[in-house]
C-alpha cells in the first residue's frame, strides 16, 4: 500500500454503520471537509474511531448516539460483517483506519437527525442527512464513503461476509 506523502498519518481502528429504517432506508451524512475543500461533498454512513478499550459494539452505540442523537441497544447491532482498510484524508491528518461495517435496525420510519452531541468538527462537517432507499445507493451517482457502497450494500444487508480491498478514497 502506497500512500500519498501530503500529512500526518494516524493509524486508527473505527466502524461504520448502516443505519436500516422500519422502511429499509439507508441514513447517511451529507458530508465536507472545510480544510480540503478540492473534495467537494460526499454522503456517507455514520460511525468514527474506536476509543482506547472500546469493543467495536461500544463505537458504534457512543457514535450512533453522538452523531444522530438515536440510542439504541445492542440487540439492534448485526454481526460485523465487512471489514475494510481505508485511507483518507480528514482535516490535517491522514487517516489510515481498519473499519468495520454492521448494520443497527430501528423500528419505524428514521427520526431526523440530531447533532446535539456531535464534536465540534462534526457540527462543522455535517450538513445534511438523509435516509436513502437501498436502491437510490446502488444506482446513485453521488459520490459515498466507503467509495464502494453503491456496489456492496445489497450483498451485505443479504448477510455476505465482505473482505473489501483497500480504499485509498482520498
Amino acid at each position: 500500500m502506497d500512500l500519498p506523502d501530503d500529512l500526518p498519518v494516524i493509524e486508527r481502528r473505527a466502524v461504520r454503520l448502516v443505519v436500516l429504517d422500519g422502511d429499509g432506508r439507508v441514513l447517511l451524512f451529507h458530508t465536507r471537509d472545510p480544510d480540503h475543500p478540492r473534495l467537494g461533498i460526499w454522503w456517507e454512513l455514520p460511525g468514527g474511531g474506536m476509543d482506547p478499550g472500546e469493543t467495536y459494539v461500544d463505537t458504534a452505540l457512543r457514535e450512533l448516539r453522538e452523531e444522530t442523537g438515536i440510542r439504541a441497544t445492542a440487540d439492534q447491532l448485526g454481526p460485523p460483517t465487512w471489514r475494510r482498510r481505508a485511507s483518507f484524508v480528514h482535516r490535517q491528518l491522514r487517516h489510515v483506519q481498519d473499519e468495520v461495517v454492521l448494520t443497527v435496525r430501528l423500528v419505524g420510519p428514521g427520526p431526523d437527525a440530531d447533532g446535539a452531541e456531535r464534536l465540534d468538527y462534526e457540527v462543522e462537517d455535517y450538513f445534511g442527512f438523509r435516509w436513502w432507499p437501498v436502491a437510490e445507493i446502488v444506482a446513485g451517482s453521488a459520490r459515498f464513503y466507503p467509495g464502494r457502497l453503491p456496489t456492496l450494500v445489497e450483498d451485505f444487508l443479504a448477510g455476505e461476509r465482505i473482505d473489501e480491498p483497500f480504499e485509498l478514497w482520498s
